[in-house]
Formats: structure tokens, sequence, C-alpha cells
């Protein structure tokens, strides 16, 4: 008989549905990480169904180990089966009732590797966020005293620490000590910042898909290792239209009979590796504007990122490039080819 077991993944308790190969549940439990541990040691089983969520992964990677077939279900997708009142007992239900559709992709179980490529970013986003509270703090408390320091994080920060340190800038003694700790915490953090690519750097110096990707314009080394971090396999996916849908970076569609209209990007997906496309996506198109106002000459992809400025407006061309910039990263990545300047709106060369 084949046993499938779906379950609902929680810190310190973990709720099991036991379900036969008709997916009637034949065994419920609810466990403890110990005994969840000790459940599987002397029992068959042929599939685990999760939700893709914290541990999952760290989970997966036990399950695979131990010779089980592992699906990782996205959360989105399995909360349209949870039925009446959310518990541990119905999302366990839910999940065998999400493993049955043929439409939900599973999430592919992450590597060690990838895991702590994906930390590293996480780790990074964590002091840029800090950072960024910390500079609008500093902001709002010199603005009280009418400092007002100008745009631009580097820009301001030079203002803000020559009005800090000048005894004349009408700051009370009172404050200044406060206000020169809380820049030092702030180059700290630039620091820790700097740190953490160098660190990104060094894991991927020797991988050749990092190096092809970094050739791309528009992609440089976090979307490089981001991607390196979340795509385990690349050729899980059939074109690029799928690999830009992934990211959230094709039109939802609304349609009905005869009519069919397509309406903003689903943003579906990762939403960090989306943004990261997107920022390059904005580079490409100011710089490719910039370039032919300037009467310089422009590769084809360039001038086709500046051609859709031109008709579209700039933030609908910024969505443009960033999807074109997730196919030519499908298809460099997938063929192992490098972006060639000289093809056909971005198209990679034979």
């Amino acid at each position: 008989m084949s046993i499938t077991i779906a379950i609902d993944l929680a810190k310190s308790v973990f709720e099991l549905a036991v379900a036969d190969e008709n997916s009637t549940v034949i065994e419920r439990k609810r466990l403890s990480r110990a005994q969840f541990m000790r459940f599987f040691d002397n029992r068959h089983v042929d599939r685990v169904v999760m939700e893709a969520c914290g541990t999952a992964h760290y989970w997966g990677r036990w399950f695979a180990s131990r010779g089980v077939a592992v699906s990782l279900l996205p959360a989105q997708y399995v909360k349209a089966y949870v039925r009446r009142n959310k518990t541990d007992r119905a999302d366990a239900t839910a999940l065998l009732e999400a493993a049955k559709a043929p439409d939900i992709l599973p999430v592919q179980v992450k590597s060690v590797e990838q895991q702590a490529l994906q930390s590293l970013h996480r780790v990074r986003q964590a002091w840029v966020s800090t950072r960024v509270a910390r500079i609008n703090t500093l902001r709002g408390l010199c603005r009280e005293f009418g400092i007002n320091a100008p745009l631009g994080a580097k820009r301001g920060m030079e203002e803000l620490a020559a009005r800090i340190s000048d005894p004349d800038s009408g700051i009370p003694e009172l404050i200044r000590c406060a206000l020169e700790r809380m820049m030092a915490d702030i180059r700290l953090i630039e620091e820790n910042i700097r740190t953490v690519e160098r660190e990104l750097a060094r894991s991927v110096s020797e991988s050749e898909v990092c190096e092809r990707l970094r050739r791309i314009p528009g992609v440089g080394l976090l979307t490089a290792t981001a991607l390196l971090g979340s795509v385990a396999d690349i050729h899980r996916f059939r074109n690029s239209r799928r690999f830009a849908s992934w990211l959230g970076l094709t039109p939802k569609e609304f349609s009905s009979g005869s009519i069919r209209r397509l309406g903003s990007i689903s943003k579906r997906g990762d939403k960090y590796i989306r943004m990261l496309l997107v920022h390059g996506a904005r580079a490409i198109v100011f710089t490719a504007n910039a370039a032919k106002r300037g009467g310089r000459p422009l590769d084809a992809f360039r001038h086709w990122a500046a051609e859709q400025r031109q008709r579209l407006g700039h933030n609908k061309a910024v969505v443009a490039v960033a999807n074109k910039l997730a196919r030519i990263i499908w298809a460099s990545w997938s063929r192992e080819r490098d972006y060639d300047f000289r093809g056909v709106h971005g198209e990679v060369a034979a």
C-alpha cells in the first residue's frame, strides 16, 4: 500500500495526516519535534507533502536522505483547499487535497549551499533596512534644528557628518554626541553590508554560471547570486516565458468567452529577484535614454529599451525590459551560452 503523509510544519509541534493510495486519511498524529523524528525511524513512507514555508527545505532534505519522495507546495495555492476554520489539522488535510491537483507545481527542495546563499542575501537586506531606518531617523532629528541634508545616502550623510561636527551648526551639545554615535553606527552598518557582498562574491568566485549571468546587461553580483540561490534547476522551465512567469513578470489574464484582456504583471513568485531585475532594467532604460539623447551608439538591446520608453513611458518600459532580462537569463543559462550584444533585441546568438 502506497503511503502519503501530509505534514503541517511548526517550530515545536507537527500535525500529520497519513493517507493511503486513494488519499483517504487513515491516521492522524500531533507530535513534538523529538516524537516527529522517531515516528519515521521504522515506518515505510512513499511520499511526504509539506507547505513550502520556513524549515520546509531542511525537512525536505532530511526526508530525501531517507529515500522518501518530497513535494513542497506553494503556500498560496494550499490556502484555497482549507475548509471552514483554519487549524493545523485542516491545513494537513488541505495539503493532501492540493497534492492531487495536477496544475500545482511543487517547489524544488533547495540544497544547503542554495539556502546559505539566500541567507546571505537576507542578512544583507536586514542591514540595508536598518541603515535606511537609521538614516531617516538622523535626517528627522537634524531637521528639528534647521539642518536639511540633500537627497542621496552618500551625499546626504557627508553633509550631515560635516554639519553635526560643526560647533556653529546650531545643534545643541546635549544631542550632538548621540548624533555622532548614530553616524558611526551607520558607517558600521555600511561596512557590514560591504562584508556580506564580499562573502557573496567569494562564494561564487568559481561559478561559471554566475560569471555568465553577470555578463548580461543589468545583471550584477546580487542578481546573479540571488538567482543561483533560488533556482535549483533552470531546465525545469520549458521556455523563457515560463521563467518570466515564475518571477511574476508576465501580465495577468482576464478572459471570458471571446474576450481576452491582459492586465498588469502578476507579481507572483520571488519578489526579491523581481525587485533586483526591475532595478537592473531601470538602469538599462536610464542609460539607453541618456545615450540616445546624446547621439551615442546603442546595441540592439539598449536600442529596443529606448524605443520601449518612448512608446510606453518610463515605468512600463522598465517592466518590459525586466521581462526581457528574465528571458535572456533563461536563454543564456539553459543553453550555456554568453549573451551576445550583436543579437537582435537581446537574443542569445547561435
